[in-house]
C-alpha cells in the first residue's frame, strides 16, 4: 500500500494538471483494490468500509452515517436553491496588504485562545496545524485579494491547535494525550471558524478590526459584511465551499467511496457517477475533472473513510453551538466585543480537556447531554441563511 500510494499521488497530481481522468484510473484501481483486501482483513467478517471508519473515527459505522447523511442532504439542497435564487450579497473590494493580514490574524488566533508561548503561527501554501501539548504549530496563507482566506484559514486552525494545547496536561505524551477523532477535531476547527467566527456578533468586531487595517473596501456597514463573510455562491471546490454547500461536496464523496469498497461502483465509472451526482445536489455540470473528481488527494493516498469525519465535524459543532448557545445567553454580547474567552473555556472543560479518553460519539454525548444528531446543524444553517438571505423557508 505504501509503495502503491506513493506512485499513485505523483500521478494522480499529473492527472489533476492534464484534467485527464483516465490516466488516474489505473492506478486508482490498483489503490482500490488493496485498500479492500486490507479492510477485509480488519473487519474479520464485518462491513469493509466500518473497518476503514474505525482508523478516522472509532466506534461509528456507515449505516448510522448514512442515516444522518440522508437526513442533511434534502434540507442542504432545498436551502442552497432558495439562496441561489437571491440576489448575491456585496463583496469585498480592493488590495489587502499581505503583512496586515497576518498582523489581524496573529490577533484574531490569541481573541481565540491560541498560546503563542507553545504554539507557532507560520505562512504556507496550505492551512494545516500539527503537533501537541506544548509545541503546537499551525499555518495560514495570504491573498491580497480575499483577506478571508487568510483570516478563517487561521481562525479554521486554531480551533485544532487549541483543542491539542488544552488536552489535560497528565495525558500527555500517553494514548489518550490527542484529540479523539478526526470528526471531534473537525468539530473543534469549525465552531471557532462558523459558528463562532462567523457569526453576526463576531464579525461586527472583525469589521472594526478590518477598517483600521485596511480603510474602505467597498463595504459601508457591519450587517453587509457578515453577509459579504457568508456569502453562497456556485462553484466546484469543496475546500473553497460556504457553510450551506461544503457538507453536499462530502455527502458526495461518501456515497462514492462507499459504492466502490462494496464493488457497487467500478473505477472506470467514478467521473460520470460523480458528475451526475453533482448535477443532481448542485443544479449544474462539472466542465472539467480538476474540478471534480480529481480535485482531492485522498483517494490517491489510500484515504477511504476519511471524507465523512468532514460533515462529522461539522454535525457535531452544531451539537455543541446548541448547548454552548443555551447556557451562554450573553454569547452575542462577548462576541460582539472579540471576547472568546466564555466561549473557549467552555469547549476547554466540556470536551478539550478529555483528549481521547473516550470514544467520539461518548465525548460529544458528554459535553452537549445528547447523542450527535443532524438537526441542530440544520436548524442552525435554515435560521442563519434565511435571515442572510431574506428566506421564507
Amino acid at each position: 500500500i505504501a509503495s502503491t500510494t506513493s506512485m499513485a499521488q505523483g500521478k494522480w497530481a499529473a492527472a489533476r494538471s492534464a484534467d485527464d481522468f483516465s490516466a488516474f484510473a489505473p492506478v486508482l484501481r490498483e489503490v482500490l483494490a488493496l485498500k479492500r483486501e486490507e479492510g477485509q482483513a480488519l473487519a474479520a467478517g464485518g462491513d469493509v468500509y466500518d473497518a476503514m471508519l474505525a482508523d478516522y473515527e472509532p466506534g461509528t459505522n456507515a449505516s448510522e452515517l448514512d442515516h444522518m447523511f440522508g437526513a442533511l442532504r434534502p434540507g442542504l439542497v432545498a436551502l442552497r436553491g432558495e439562496i441561489l435564487e437571491k440576489p448575491p450579497v456585496k463583496s469585498l473590494q480592493g488590495f489587502f496588504d499581505e503583512a496586515v493580514q497576518l498582523q489581524i490574524a496573529s490577533e484574531l488566533a490569541q481573541c481565540f485562545g491560541y498560546d503563542l508561548n507553545c504554539g507557532r503561527i507560520d505562512k504556507a501554501v496550505h492551512p494545516f496545524s500539527s503537533g501537541s501539548g506544548q509545541d503546537v504549530r499551525i499555518t495560514t496563507r495570504t491573498d491580497p485579494s480575499d483577506p478571508f482566506n487568510c483570516f478563517y484559514s487561521t481562525i479554521h486552525e486554531v480551533g485544532h491547535g487549541c483543542y491539542e494545547q488544552n488536552v489535560a496536561p497528565d495525558y500527555r505524551l500517553t494514548a489518550i494525550g490527542q484529540g479523539a477523532s478526526m470528526g471531534v477535531h473537525e468539530s473543534q476547527s469549525r465552531i471557532y471558524e462558523n459558528q463562532l467566527g462567523r457569526s453576526r456578533a463576531f464579525t461586527e468586531f472583525l469589521f472594526g478590526k478590518m477598517r483600521a487595517g485596511f480603510g474602505d473596501f467597498g463595504i459601508d456597514t457591519a450587517d453587509e459584511f457578515y453577509k459579504a463573510v457568508n456569502s453562497v455562491c456556485n462553484g466546484f471546490i469543496r475546500t473553497e465551499a460556504d457553510e450551506v454547500q461544503y457538507n453536499l461536496h462530502v455527502l458526495l464523496r461518501f456515497d462514492l467511496e462507499r459504492a466502490m469498497i462494496a464493488d457497487d461502483l467500478q473505477v472506470q465509472d467514478l467521473e460520470s457517477a460523480w458528475n451526475d451526482r453533482f448535477a443532481a445536489d448542485f443544479g449544474y455540470d462539472v466542465p472539467r475533472a480538476s474540478q471534480g473528481c480529481l480535485q482531492d488527494v485522498h483517494w490517491s493516498v489510500g484515504l477511504f473513510g476519511y471524507f465523512p469525519t468532514y460533515s462529522l465535524g461539522n454535525v457535531y459543532a452544531g451539537c455543541l453551538f446548541s448547548r454552548m448557545t443555551a447556557l451562554n445567553l450573553e454569547l452575542d454580547d462577548q462576541l460582539r466585543v472579540g471576547d472568546l474567552s466564555k466561549a473557549t473555556a467552555w469547549l476547554k472543560e466540556s470536551l478539550q480537556r478529555h483528549g481521547a479518553l473516550n470514544l467520539p460519539r461518548e465525548t460529544i454525548a458528554q459535553a452537549c447531554g445528547t447523542l450527535p444528531s443532524e438537526a441542530p446543524l440544520l436548524a442552525y444553517l435554515q435560521d442563519k441563511f434565511s435571515d442572510i438571505y431574506d428566506l421564507s423557508l
